[in-house]
């Protein structure tokens, strides 16, 4: 979609987004969508998703199973399909797509980078970029086996899995059967391998949003990230590396997005090693870490990645060192209450709460976001206000 003419929401002229998967990363697309006027349905697989309640009307489906799928986007017959989350049947997108429909990026590149396998060996033996070394699994004989040849320690999760579920390290061999069947029990979407892949002790980790659009390909500044036991925690932009580094990743972040193709934001993970650049995932959509981008840049990663879609131009540029700290909740509980009254009071620092009616132990529940003069001063403001949220 290259055009420049946005109809008027609930009318007959509307310019339809239907969103599948309804997390915090939607809800914020779904509000950059609608300042332009758009209208959005949110799609979950459960009611009240934080992004249903801001989108115009939302459906709650098995985004697995391809019959409802097809069902829901062939009634709201939407101008764009923007997937979200990974447990999509992504062979029914593929359909779709022959049939005229259009998913963002393209559905090729949603079912490709939703499944590890998939992306892995693109990035690796299609593209030749360095990455660490793996191997997939499906019985615990095979995954045994795997273990064994890429040696330990060794890191294991689903091949189809997102926010750290199912990922485990494993540091002895005592650990190899709870890595297996955790990886199965907690596999999002319909693959059933698992990958094992070498442990890389790198120095840090960035995401480079990339961003794709009618008028070329635009690289935002680096995000540097902590992620603990495979879930985002923590990140800050710019990330500091030398000149040569960021150009290593520039490099690695074009090539992957250019073979998946389609327009909109690409969130590219890369570990750097000693200078050296090592390919990790690429999500075709926001990323969690590019939360940061809301206090940082003039354009954040969902308006970016809206606009992009829409055939708009876009601006990447960033205004002011900040960082992002999770807010996560250390118990299960149904309707929560938020205290932010001391939260509130960190200085030059913004609380988002992303409106999820269930918290679970581990489970992101909002953000603290805080702009400094360096990102290290920014990091203290933003875990100092996480940490003052208390969930009632």
């Amino acid at each position: 979609m290259t055009t420049n003419k946005i109809g008027t929401a609930l009318q007959q002229s509307a310019t339809k987004i239907l969103f599948l998967g309804s997390g915090e990363l939607c809800k914020e697309m779904v509000i950059e969508a609608q300042r332009l006027g758009v209208e959005t349905i949110a799609v979950d697989s459960y009611e009240n998703a934080p992004a249903m309640q801001v989108a115009h009307r939302s459906h709650v489906i098995d985004m697995k199973n391809g019959k409802a799928l097809r069902a829901v986007i062939e009634r709201e017959n939407p101008n764009l399909i923007v997937p979200e989350i990974e447990a999509i049947n992504t062979d029914t997108l593929v359909a779709m797509e022959k049939e005229g429909f259009h998913v963002i990026p393209t559905a090729n590149a949603t079912k490709l980078t939703m499944n590890r396998e998939g992306i892995r060996r693109l990035a690796a033996e299609t593209l030749q970029l360095p990455t660490a070394k793996y191997l997939f699994a499906e019985t615990l004989e095979e995954f045994i086996a795997a273990v064994k040849e890429i040696g330990i320690p060794c890191v294991t999760k689903p091949i189809m899995s997102s926010s750290g579920k199912g990922q485990s390290t494993i540091k002895s061999e005592n650990d190899i059967e709870k890595a297996f069947h955790y990886a199965n029990e907690a596999a999002r979407g319909t693959g059933s391998s698992i990958i094992v892949e070498e442990f890389i002790k790198f120095d840090y980790e960035i995401t480079l949003l990339t961003v794709r659009t009618a008028f070329g390909t635009k690289l935002c500044a680096p995000i540097g990230h902590i992620q603990i036991n495979g879930d985002y925690h923590e990140s800050w932009q710019p990330c500091a590396m030398s000149q040569d580094t960021l150009e290593q990743a520039q490099d690695v972040a074009r090539k992957v997005t250019d073979a998946l193709g389609g327009y909109g934001l690409f969130g590219v993970e890369l570990f750097i090693k000693n200078g050296k650049v090592i390919f990790s995932e690429v999500s075709p959509r926001p990323h969690d870490t590019g939360m940061v981008t809301m206090v940082t840049q003039v354009m954040s990663e969902f308006e970016l990645h809206v606009r992009a879609i829409l055939g708009l131009p876009v601006d990447i540029k960033l205004l002011t060192p900040g960082a992002s700290h999770v807010v996560k909740a250390t118990e299960e509980k149904w309707n929560p209450v938020f205290d932010i009254t001391e939260a509130i009071q960190v200085s030059d620092t913004k609380i988002r709460l992303f409106g999820k009616p269930l918290c679970k132990a581990g489970r992101r529940m909002g953000v603290a976001l805080s702009t400094a003069e360096t990102t290290d001063q920014a990091r203290i403001l933003a875990e100092n206000a996480a940490h003052k949220v208390k969930i009632d």
